[in-house]
Parts: C-alpha cells; structure tokens; sequence
C-alpha cells in the first residue's frame, strides 16, 4: 500500500534533521529518509566538532548565522543538551580580510578585537600568529555529535517519523504529487509526497530529477587530522589561518575536541571522488605538508601524533550554498565544508521554502 505524506525530507543528515525538525515544530507531518545507519561515517556530518566560525564579511552569512546561534540556542532548551563551547575564534594572516571581517561584525554589534601577533601570542601560547589577528570571543565550536541527536530527539518528540537505511531510489514528480520509490531491507515500497525536501549532500545530484537545475556539486575527500597537545594545561581557541600558497597548498582552520586533541585542516585541498568509492584515508603529500605546517604555527602541539580524519566537501564553484525550490522539490546543498555551523537555521530556510510559496532565500542561495 503507498504511504501518503504531506512533507518528505530525503537525506538525514545534519540539514536534512535540522529541516525535519523545524518542519515538525511547526505542526507539519513530516517524514525524513536516510540511506545509511544513523551515525555513519560516509557523509560529511559525522565528527565530535565544528567550528562555529562567525568571521564573515557578507551579510547573507552573517544573517544566517544570526538565526542559526537563536536556533541552537532553541534546541538546546528543547532537549537539555548544550551544544555550542564558545571559547573564541581568532583569524590571522591577511590582514585586509581581518580588517574586513572586524569591520562587518562591529557595524552589526557584535564582539570582535583586532591583536597584534604578539599579544595573540601572549594569550595563547600554543599558536603562532601573523599580522593582525582578530578575535571574536562568541564563537567557538558546535559539538556535532551531540547536535545531531538533539535534533533527532526533538525532531521525534514533535512528532516527526525519521528512519535509517531508506534508500530513495526514485523520485518523480506527477500530476498528483512526488512519487518516491524506497528501498529498505531488500526490499521497496513506495511513497507519495506534497513536497520533498532533497538534503543528501554528496548523494543529491543521484536523486534528483535530471530537470532539477542544479548547479554543478564537486564532492572531495578532505583529511583533517587530530594532533595531541604538549601541555595538557593549554587553552585552545576556534582558529582560521590565512596562508598564500608559497608554502601550503590552502587556508587552515580547526578546534579543539576535547579527548581527541586539536583538530587542525586544510580548507577544500582532497581529490574529487566517488562518494560511494572513497579510500578513507589521507594523501601522503597533503599529510606531510599538513604535519610541517604544524611543526610550523603550533608549537603546543606534538606535529608527529597525527590521527587523520576523512570527510567530505560537496561545493559549489562559487563555495555558497543551493537553498531553493522548483516545483514540489526543495533542494539544500553544496555547504563546501563551511555549513555546519548554519545548520538549524538552514533548516528554518528549508521549512519556510516548502511550505510558504512565497519565501525566498538570500539571492546568493537561490538557483540560477
């Protein structure tokens, strides 16, 4: 028998949770689809951390993160789980973007403080520090984990159905809605929906109509790496280098993650790959130079203790993100490795987009 549902959201990941549950707060029956278990590692919303970076300069981003630190701090009344450590973020080497960046969030209010390098290095004296460096002392990181079940669990308790290891292998749209096929235990059942959210990250272009304009999606394999502290005492900042590329092949940025060290990553540098063929593991070159830079900038940190990390990046050309809708379909994707943070307020994007037809996302979002 097919299954009748007002809102379909496929991919339950960071967005596509976020997105489940701000459609189920607001009285919406909603059910969301994921391929794989809950917890997998094969997308890019798995991990301890992720920088809650607020050092932008555009205002689209800045407002939207504006929203996303309400709805973070939302969620975390809706299920009891804190899930921001605002420890402080600071951004150096270019001293134009830092002039840029402490220029946009004063004009907005926010707290933001221009160091020399040696006063930043005098706070933390496990870092290096070139130029002027900004610090911003509300940001820090979003516990990721722990995010991700808090929006499941809230996304549960207002009622939403969310099931693991649903695999939409088709979907279409008719005269009379979405027609979605899924697969789950060898077997298929099919769906029909008012509207679908499609949040499948690396998986998107697959499930899509092949009319669905979607800008072009390069999906990478970054290899971030954990290194361990020498000092356990030290403190440890949110951080954004910004290198030119004499010597490293592309800015740095990281966090710590308590009982894992001091996240420390190159930004947008893997191998395009497969999603579904990826080797895990990081590339020798890219790791050695990732090591030399730390021996370099950190010299709190062990440059020979690396446990690397694989992840992956789905950009856009341009590194903004796709919010939009055409037809029944709403699409979310391409985060280019800087979405997390965003996370509930893309949801509430996401929400206003399939159940208001007159939303719009911020011009730089929408489709061409």
């Amino acid at each position: 028998m097919t299954e009748h549902i007002p809102y379909v959201v496929v991919g339950a990941g960071a967005m596509g949770l976020a997105t489940t549950w701000q459609l189920a707060r607001r009285g919406h029956q909603v059910l969301a689809l994921e391929s794989f278990e809950r917890g997998h590692t094969r997308g890019a919303s798995h991990g301890a951390t992720r920088n809650f970076n607020n050092a932008y300069a555009e205002a689209d981003y800045l407002d939207l993160l504006t929203l996303a630190r309400t709805e973070w701090d939302e969620l975390a009344r809706a299920t009891g789980e804190p899930l921001l450590r605002l420890h402080g973020l600071v951004t150096h080497g270019d001293d134009g973007v830092v002039a840029g960046v402490h220029a946009a969030l004063a004009g907005r209010g926010e707290r933001a403080e221009v160091l020399s390098a040696g006063e930043a290095g005098g706070r933390w004296s496990g870092m290096r520090f070139s130029g002027d460096v900004l610090f911003t002392p509300d940001a820090g990181v979003v516990r990721a984990s722990a995010a991700l079940e808090a929006l499941e669990s809230a996304a549960r308790g207002r009622g939403a159905d969310v099931r693991f290891g649903h695999r939409v292998v088709a979907l279409d749209e008719t005269a009379n809605g979405l027609a979605l096929t899924v697969e789950a235990g060898g077997k298929r059942y099919d769906l029909v929906a008012e509207t679908a959210v499609v949040t499948a990250g690396a998986w998107a272009p697959g499930i899509l109509p092949p009319s669905f304009p979607l800008p072009r999606l390069t999906v990478t394999e970054e290899s971030p790496a954990h290194f361990a502290p020498i000092a356990a005492e030290a403190t440890w900042p949110s951080f954004n280098h910004l290198l030119t590329r004499d010597r490293y092949p592309a800015n740095v940025y990281g966090m710590p993650t308590p009982g894992e060290g001091v996240k420390v990553g190159f930004h947008l540098v893997g191998p395009v790959v497969d999603p579904d063929a990826r080797t895990f593991r990081p590339v020798p070159a890219q790791a050695a130079q990732l090591r030399d830079y730390v021996a370099e900038w950190f010299p709190g940190l062990d440059p020979d203790s690396a446990v690397p990390i694989s992840c992956t990046y789905t950009s856009t050309d341009s590194q903004d993100f796709v919010l939009d809708r055409r037809g029944r379909v709403v699409v979310g994707a391409g985060f280019s490795g800087h979405g997390f943070k965003f996370t509930p307020a893309v949801g509430a994007v996401l929400a206003d987009l399939a159940t208001d037809d007159d939303a719009r996302a911020a011009a730089r979002f929408r489709l061409p």
